[in-house]
């Protein structure tokens, strides 16, 4: 029995769905990035950067990224393993959850400090 008949999806096989889910664990993963500098720097050393807008576009990234994974996850056909970006679609969703929380946490921090 080949490798191609023991999925549904061809793992070179990209569809519109994987698609999704990877557009929105890249946002989030951006997202998270952009958080983790700003947290990982004091006020100051962003450069002439605000912290805030920072934080606020972590938070953006982060909802989108998950949004779009939430919109991948509610229009797959099927589940895990068939090519339409289920699981790609709970990382996505993850990743932004994190992004959100961590630029909520910056956010909170800066408007502290300010």
């Amino acid at each position: 029995m080949s490798a191609r008949h023991l999925f549904a999806a061809g793992v070179h096989d990209f569809g519109l769905g994987r698609l999704g889910a990877t557009t929105g664990a890249l946002l989030g993963l951006a997202g998270l990035v952009l958080a983790g500098l700003a947290l990982a720097r004091p006020a100051g050393r962003l450069g002439s950067v605000n912290p805030s807008l920072v934080a606020r576009a972590a938070m953006v990234a982060g909802l989108i990224g998950m949004a779009l994974g939430g919109l991948v996850a509610a229009t797959a056909d099927g589940g895990l393993g068939t090519g339409n970006g289920l699981g790609g679609s709970y990382v996505a969703m993850l990743v932004g959850l994190i992004a959100t929380a961590l630029g909520r946490l910056v956010l909170t921090r800066s408007r502290r400090t300010g």
